[in-house]
């Protein structure tokens, strides 16, 4: 868009490279920010999705090959298991964390960038969905006899243009909001494979149902 314009590199869970300019709203002025060479961003919601996966599969290799299921009702304990953390990975990719304002500006991410971001600028980064999602917020410092009814924000993926918040006795209100996106097609494909994934799984549980009755099917 206009207002944000960019590069980002993602490679796994990890933000490698970020190249931002952001024009300012009030005067124009275009600001240049870039990762420092030595630091990389790890996005949290893949970390967590990437373990959930671990532990599906740690539970479909805890038993060998050769390992006989004495029971349906065995085979769907494990099952529920499995589907439990393939669920949680795929929340974790549909589902951003919810952050205040002040969250935000004290983050390890606004330590990142070179030259230092202003006071007056925030950034955050996050998985939605398919989507690699950037959001820069431009803040203005309400004066400290103001008028003006301040109530602070509470936690929010997006805030939106009028949210306050107070930080180290200073209160700030959300002049701006630009968000921009971009599709990842491996986060894609992944959704698409969690999706299949979960419904083998309950097939194989409607599976064990069926064959539940039959078995415990007593003609009189």
């Amino acid at each position: 868009m206009d207002q944000v314009k960019g590069v980002l590199t993602l490679q796994g869970e990890a933000l490698t490279q970020a190249d931002i300019n952001l024009k300012v709203a009030k005067s124009g002025q275009v600001l240049h920010f870039q990762f420092r060479e030595d630091k990389q961003w790890k996005l949290q919601q893949i970390q967590d999705a990437r373990n959930h996966v671990n532990q599906a599969l740690l539970l479909l290799n805890s038993r060998d090959e050769t390992y006989q299921f004495k029971t349906g009702a065995e085979v769907n304990k494990l099952m529920d298991a499995v589907m439990l953390q393939l669920t949680r990975a795929r929340n974790r990719l549909t589902t951003p964390a919810s952050l205040t304002l002040p969250e935000l500006a004290t983050s390890g991410l606004m330590k990142m960038f070179t030259p230092p971001m202003p006071g007056d600028v925030m950034v955050n980064f996050y998985i939605n969905l398919s989507k690699l999602c950037l959001t820069v917020y431009q803040l203005h410092v309400l004066p400290p006899n103001t008028t003006k009814n301040f109530k602070p924000t509470g936690t929010s993926v997006l805030h939106n243009p009028g949210a306050m918040f107070e930080l180290n006795n200073n209160r700030f209100e959300v002049s701006h909001v630009h968000k921009v996106e971009c599709v990842v097609p491996w986060l894609s494909d992944t959704l698409v494979f969690f999706t299949i994934s979960l419904q083998l799984c309950q097939q194989l549980k409607d599976k064990i149902s069926v064959f539940s009755s039959f078995w415990n099917y007593r003609p009189f």
